[in-house]
């Protein structure tokens, strides 16, 4: 696996494929610097060698070229945690942007237009790609958010570069991370599966069996479980179509010695709702009227004592409706044994979207080993399947 430090970049171009693909508020500012944080590392690396940097992303989901979705808008929030000035040139392509990369000096960042604004880039156009590629020496992936794509800056543009292309240091670090829960994990190993519906976590699940010792499945999939088994959800959220699914999967894991760790209370609400009346039930006797929408005290305390045996730790999805505040209790009390777990020598892994979004908004991003960036990426590689966007550098 060829990485930034395998390189001299001195007097170098490298054109680095980053995910800069941020949130904006109504003033178009960032609103979560994360992903551009995660690239600072392999700008900073190649800066330091001598080398230049052309930084290429897209941002949201633009129809041609509209300003809202310009990359202009973020090259502030670049420039506040670079240190530096960024240089931006409005296009992505063309003779405007080849005269700013000629000029461009060692030590200097520019960054280019937003990708998406022309449809060639997700459809993987090799011209489109072969255009990028006359920007740099060297093609640098650092985008784990987008590698499960086959765009033609991700994965396409790879291919004008046979023996100068790598992966950033982001990008290196999240196939390391998951790959040491896959492959290289010190048992016991332990998945936490949340999130409201089995159907998108049915072949994670079922690539991970053969993994892990232990399986908590959390948030509004565990009613499709419990319902499966013949218990009362009430009005919880539930994938009826998928139930056999779930008796398979206990099956299946009954078979391979894999414990399956399912919430055995909940609190119910009587409406989706912050202000609702709520109560603790057991998670198979939930009344008519009322949904489950968080994992109960007994179910914390057993989830508490498992996460504490086990020495590899990966979390996707949270235990309960987290982004309301009367719901949050079992996600906090979840990311407080991670960090119990982490402290005393386990390795945890947090991904995808929610799960994230929860380490952060709890403060737990600095007390795990490892959160990932990219949410989509990281189910993909759960589920076994090899990124186009790796593979493209693998070749």
């Amino acid at each position: 696996m060829k990485i930034v430090k395998d390189f001299n970049f001195k007097n170098k171009k490298a054109i680095i494929r980053v995910d800069f693909n941020v949130p904006l508020n109504a003033n178009f500012e960032v609103t979560d610097a994360t992903r551009i944080q995660a690239a600072k590392p392999t700008i900073t690396e190649i800066l330091a060698q001598g080398g230049s940097c052309v930084l290429m992303s897209h941002l949201g989901r633009p129809k041609g070229f509209q300003e809202a979705f310009s990359l202009r808008h973020i090259v502030k929030s670049i420039e506040a945690i670079m240190g530096c000035n960024v240089k931006f040139i409005e296009d992505c392509i063309g003779e405007k942007v080849e005269a700013a990369v000629a000029n461009l000096q060692a030590g200097e960042i520019l960054l280019l237009e937003n990708l998406r604004f022309y449809e060639e880039e997700k459809k993987g156009a090799v011209a489109f790609a072969e255009k990028l590629s006359k920007f740099g020496d060297i093609y640098v992936n650092d985008a784990f958010g987008t590698a499960h794509r086959a765009h033609a800056s991700t994965t396409i543009i790879a291919q004008f570069f046979e023996n100068n292309k790598c992966f950033g240091n982001l990008l290196a670090r999240e196939i390391e991370s998951i790959d040491k829960v896959l492959n290289n994990s010190e048992k016991p190993v332990l998945a936490i599966l949340g999130g409201a519906k089995v159907s998108s976590k049915i072949t994670v699940i079922e690539n991970i069996l053969d993994k892990v010792d232990h399986l908590i499945i959390g948030g509004g999939m565990s009613f499709t479980f419990i319902k499966a088994q013949g218990g009362k959800i009430g009005n919880s959220i539930c994938e009826d179509d998928k139930m056999e699914l779930a008796l398979d999967i206990l099956k299946q894991a009954k078979e391979k010695n894999v414990q399956i760790h399912i919430p055995v209370d909940v609190i119910a609400a009587d409406d989706f709702s912050n202000d609702a009346n709520i109560k603790i039930c057991d998670i198979d006797a939930i009344p008519d009227g009322w949904e489950g929408v968080d994992a109960g005290p007994k179910s914390r305390e057993i989830f508490d004592t498992v996460v504490n045996t086990c020495k590899t730790i990966l979390w996707n999805g949270p235990l309960g409706v987290f982004e309301m505040e009367s719901f949050a209790g079992g996600t906090i009390a979840l990311g407080h044994a991670i960090d119990t777990a982490t402290k005393n020598g386990a390795f945890s892994l947090v991904g995808g979207g929610d799960s994230v979004a929860a380490v952060k908004q709890f403060g737990f991003a600095e007390k795990v080993s490892y959160v990932s960036t990219g949410g989509g990426a990281m189910l993909e590689m759960l589920e076994g399947k090899t990124l186009p966007g790796i593979e493209a550098i693998m070749k």
